[in-house]
């Protein structure tokens, strides 16, 4: 009994923690958890792609998800990063098509799925559900015309900086810290931040060590430990 006690608070954990869903009573919750099975993938999966298109909505409970398309001439821009909590994998039904999309792990991630039909019956049936949904998607929309901005007016370094920032966990601290405290860290290779800052892994070591030099950055392998927060947001323009 308490092994399936923590099961059901587990099931409903991804939804407890996630905006859309702060104000549903425990039925309303649990009917959602019923609908949205668990699943998790490895770092580096792939969740969706063009050629494997899935008419499911990604509820992310843990990890970090780079959606991303790929130009005719095989260049990657990555159009949005999501973070645990939000929702992900926009359907038609909701306005926006996910197909030239692909959705990659960053992390070993685990999401909560839920069906076309589930949505409907379940989300967009709700008012309250559907409005902030519909924020949400604004924002990333809006996130993803800065992304482009970005692409065509900032400098690589600046795209560099700005990625970092947008990596470090919400809570990480904004003030210098003691040398004895904890910095906040990006868990990723130099080629992954390539990828998301849109241009080569070569071009990325070559900026990271800059912000190393100048007391910015300490690096290590497969992590970017971050030591001046406020500096690299200024870098970040």
């Amino acid at each position: 009994m308490r092994e399936n006690l923590h099961e059901d608070a587990d099931r409903t954990w991804c939804l407890s923690e996630v905006d859309i869903f702060c104000d549903l009573s425990e039925p309303e919750t649990a009917a959602i958890a019923d609908a949205a099975p668990m699943k998790t993938y490895t770092a580096g999966e792939i969740l969706y792609s063009p050629p494997q298109p899935c008419e499911v909505l990604f509820i992310l409970k843990r990890g970090r998800i780079r959606v991303f398309r790929v130009s005719a001439e095989g260049r990657a821009l990555t159009t949005a990063i999501i973070n645990p909590g939000t929702i992900f994998g926009e359907m038609a039904l909701l306005g926006q098509r996910m197909y030239g999309n692909y959705a990659e792990a960053l992390d070993d991630v685990t999401v909560c799925v839920m069906s076309r039909d589930d949505v409907h019956r379940l989300l967009l049936a709700d008012p309250r559900i559907a409005a902030r949904i519909t924020a949400i998607l604004g924002r990333r929309l809006a996130d993803l015309e800065q992304r482009l901005s970005d692409t065509v007016f900032k400098s690589v370094a600046h795209r560099v900086a700005c990625t970092l920032i947008t990596l470090i966990p919400a809570k990480a601290p904004t003030r210098p810290l003691r040398p004895t405290a904890s910095h906040p860290q990006v868990t990723l290779t130099h080629e992954q931040v390539a990828a998301l800052a849109g241009t080569s892994r070569e071009t990325v070591t070559k900026v990271l060590r800059e912000l190393a030099d100048r007391g910015l950055l300490r690096l290590g392998r497969g992590r970017i430990t971050v030591l001046e927060p406020d500096r690299l947001r200024d870098e970040a323009g």
